[in-house]
């Protein structure tokens, strides 16, 4: 059986939670559910790593403008997630060539990526925190649920995480404008800080 749909769930996942694809797939593979998951992602050391750093995101993810500053930390490190998570599962079954994989996790996680960054941007638009923790709890418990599902349904799986990213782009275009106020009101803080600094330096 091709692991294309795992390879494509995973890179969902990432995009949303790497940390989390990471310590899930290797708890998997480690307790025998599946024997897809490469041993490289079993190494307690791994395990560990992805545990605390997953804690981390847990408690950042949750916590208005934090949320979007880890995740402009982490452009780079979900795509990467992805494309290596996918390389290693195309690795272990040989239905798939690395390379391919790769592409295909990396990318799958950038777009997704992309929709949870810019929903964030258009959620931090509110002064209240209850809708980050509501999002944030709904993300890591989808990540946790479809991944899941993945392990035995696979392609079904691939399916729902395909429908959950074009609905996400699709929600992402029309809060664009939303995103853009978010933007415009971050670089206004920064200038009246600069502004502040300048005033309260003494004079030469």
């Amino acid at each position: 059986m091709s692991v294309l749909p795992l390879v494509f769930t995973s890179g969902w996942a990432s995009g949303i939670n790497a940390y989390a694809v990471v310590l899930l797939l290797g708890i998997f593979g480690a307790t025998g559910l599946s024997d897809d998951v490469p041993e490289s992602l079993q190494r307690p050391e791994i395990l560990i790593t992805a545990g605390v750093l997953f804690l981390c995101e847990a408690v950042a993810d949750k916590i208005p403008y934090v949320d979007s500053v880890w995740d402009s930390v982490h452009t780079l490190i979900r795509p990467a997630a992805g494309a290596w998570v996918g390389a290693l599962l195309a690795g272990q079954s040989g239905s798939l060539s690395d390379l391919a994989a790769g592409a295909i996790g990396g990318s799958t996680a950038l777009a997704s990526h992309t929709v949870k960054a810019g929903t964030r941007m258009a959620i931090n638009t509110s002064p209240e925190p209850f809708s980050n923790l509501v999002m944030s709890t709904a993300e890591d418990l989808g990540v946790a649920g479809i991944l899941t599902f993945a392990m035995f349904h696979p392609e079904a799986a691939a399916i729902i995480a395909g429908v959950l990213l074009l609905a996400g782009l699709l929600a992402l275009f029309f809060l664009i404008s939303r995103i853009r106020r978010f933007l415009r009101r971050r670089a206004q803080r920064r200038e009246e800080r600069r502004l502040a600094e300048r005033v309260g330096q003494p004079p030469d």
